[in-house]
């Protein structure tokens, strides 16, 4: 049930364990340290923001606390933090628990990051947290489709890429010009950083199904647990908005965007029925796009998460791999 799609490697930096949303990476990592000294850094996108727990499923107090973690709560929900930071932060964490004579293991679903890690990055300008929030005002003034035409004049091959509403990229794209005088395009390839060596195991299910109802379970579990309501103390803040990376994670912006069509009123059972729909939905699409790009990734290791034994295979792979 183990299927190595690489022949092993002795001597990795690190471990990854990755897959689609609910496929059960955390509580395997969590598990494995039972048996082996780890340290865990994150590697997903939404667990850098503080006040967003519910959503996020983020680790319990106590599994925090009973393993050291690394790369969560790192952000107010109101900043970005890009895959290059990502990048740059892994590999310096990866070399400092390895030092403390202990195994790095990276678990989590933001394929970008890993692919930021293991192929390394274009030296990219850091992020300019005033820079980008010139960026936003003129935005909210203007429109991105104006600043989209900005772009246009300054980085055509970007702009040519990017739809006119892409507030994400196209905020990204005039920072890099309004910091470096350069053109972001002109970075991709010219002088790239390999990363480190890092073993990738992989949890995909043999049926969709599987996953599927997993997934179901839990947006229904955080539905439960004040989902809505975690979205509610977001918006009360007043600096967020629907368009930030923060409140565009899969169900703050289903929960978000309910909430901007009721006025903040109280949803009847009707809403909530639609907002758990869109929610799921939402959910089975991430999935779907992270098992895509995790089959794009030959040298991964792939664990059948819906298997029997799966703690079995798991210590059984990790032995090939010289993990253990």
């Amino acid at each position: 049930m183990v299927n190595l799609s690489k022949p092993t490697e002795a001597a990795h930096a690190a471990l990854a364990l990755v897959g689609p949303t609910a496929s059960g990476k955390t509580a395997l990592a969590l598990a494995l340290a039972q048996q082996v000294p780890l340290e865990i850094i994150s590697l997903d996108s939404a667990l850098v923001y503080r006040g967003m727990d519910i959503g996020t499923a983020k680790p319990s107090r106590e599994d925090l606390q009973a393993v050291p973690h690394h790369l969560i709560d790192i952000r107010d929900p109101s900043q970005s933090y890009s895959a290059a930071e990502f990048a740059r932060d892994a590999t310096r964490l990866i070399a400092d628990i390895r030092e403390r004579g202990k195994l790095p293991v990276l678990v989590g679903g933001t394929m970008l990051y890993l692919k930021a890690l293991v192929e390394g990055l274009d030296d990219l300008p850091l992020a300019s947290p005033s820079v980008r929030a010139e960026i936003e005002a003129q935005a909210s003034t203007d429109g991105w489709p104006a600043l989209h035409a900005e772009l246009a004049e300054v980085d055509p091959l970007t702009a040519q890429r990017l739809p006119p509403n892409d507030a994400q990229r196209i905020s990204r794209a005039l920072e890099v010009w309004r910091v470096s005088g350069k053109p972001l395009s002109s970075f991709f390839g010219a002088t790239r950083v390999a990363g480190p060596d890092i073993a990738v195991v992989s949890l995909e299910p043999e049926q969709r199904s599987w996953l599927h109802q997993r997934i179901e379970q839990r947006f229904d579990d955080m539905l439960q647990h004040g989902l809505l309501d975690e979205v509610r103390a977001l918006r009360s803040r007043g600096d967020l908005h629907a368009d930030m990376p923060s409140m565009r994670c899969v169900g703050y912006r289903q929960c978000w965007d309910m909430l901007d069509a009721l006025h903040d009123a109280e949803p009847d059972a009707r809403a909530m029925r639609r907002l758990r729909d869109t929610g799921v939905a939402a959910s089975r699409q991430l999935a779907k796009r992270q098992l895509t790009w995790l089959r794009s990734m030959p040298a991964r290791h792939v664990l059948h998460c819906d298997q029997s034994e799966l703690q079995v295979h798991w210590l059984a792979l990790l032995k090939r791999l010289s993990m253990l």
